[in-house]
């Protein structure tokens, strides 16, 4: 564990090398605390929502249209949330360091090789669907060290910090006991393959729910 300040701190989840503003697509995962159930049940392979489970998610792109977000496919499980959302392009990642453009990324959205493919923004398709192991997370690395684009403001973080506390706030009115788990799991999606492989997943994600490595 680091130390921040002369105190300990978990060290971040997130991938050092990456700027997590720039113009690229995402698939996130964010859990109840000790994964409890306060979102509703899977009856019959459907998604049921509790009162705390209505959906706050489409706030987050209507409250930063400055950022050009776009979304894809998502759900809303009963004790976690499955999500694709894409940054375009905007005025705060086109002024970031040109660094980043020396490093040769692939990310789908993110291109800066010589090869480069168009794709086309997705929509969402589904209201409440999730996300599992389709795609590695960043907890499944070493945990890294200091992010080297420094402080950052306007990303994936920003976006995910201010739709917690949304939930919370609301969720807290019904139950005072509800808590996200701290950090929530991210994967970079690098080509439409993976994209697709993602949105099948989320889809299908309340069929398959007591195959899910979050059911319990």
């Amino acid at each position: 564990m680091d130390k921040y300040k002369n105190k300990y701190r978990i060290a971040s989840a997130r991938a050092p090398f990456w700027d997590y503003g720039c113009n690229a697509a995402y698939f996130v995962t964010i859990c109840t605390h000790n994964r409890e159930h306060y979102f509703g049940e899977i009856i019959n392979g459907k998604m049921q929502l509790s009162e705390i489970g209505e959906n706050e998610w489409l706030k987050t792109f209507e409250m930063r249209p400055d950022m050009n977000l776009w979304m894809g496919d998502y759900v809303v499980m009963p004790n976690h949330f499955h999500a694709i959302i894409g940054i375009g392009q905007n005025q705060y990642n086109t002024q970031r360091d040109t660094q980043r453009d020396t490093q040769r990324r692939d990310a789908m959205h993110c291109v800066s090789t010589t090869n480069t493919t168009n794709t086309t923004n997705t929509t969402n398709t589904a209201n409440t669907t999730h996300t599992n192991t389709t795609a590695t997370t960043n907890n499944d690395l070493p945990l890294p060290s200091k992010n080297q684009f420094g402080p950052q403001s306007k990303n994936l973080a920003s976006i995910i910090r201010g739709f917690k506390i949304g939930v919370t706030k609301n969720a807290r009115i019904l139950n005072p006991d509800f808590q996200w788990q701290p950090r929530y799991h991210d994967h970079i999606i690098r080509d439409n393959k993976s994209f697709n492989t993602i949105s099948n997943y989320i889809i299908n994600n309340p069929m398959n729910w007591k195959e899910d490595k979050f059911f319990n």
